[in-house]
């Protein structure tokens, strides 16, 4: 891994460590995740590296519902409602 420096408002970093703290895991870890999610939004990424990054994620959250895989579509509507404040474990 290569060490970097960034800058971050108090209100950016204050956010940060309380969602690494729900989650625990750590600001960098976040910050990791934050840019890979930036690369893989960028235009010119390859179907066969979306395709990858997607099957790579694919088992990695847990859930205590045992519908998803049926009402998928409820589950995803209900989350951008709620803004997606629920956060993997």
């Amino acid at each position: 891994m290569i060490r970097t420096q960034v800058q971050l408002t108090e209100e950016q970093f204050q956010a940060l460590k309380d969602i690494a703290a729900v989650r625990s895991v750590s600001v960098a870890q976040l910050v990791r995740e934050g840019v890979d999610v930036l690369i893989g939004a960028a235009p010119n990424t390859s179907a066969t590296e979306r395709r990858r990054r997607a099957i790579a994620a694919a088992g990695r959250f847990s859930s205590d519902r045992t519908d998803v895989s049926a009402r998928h579509d409820y589950y995803l509507t209900e989350a951008y409602q709620q803004g997606f404040q629920c956060l993997p474990s």
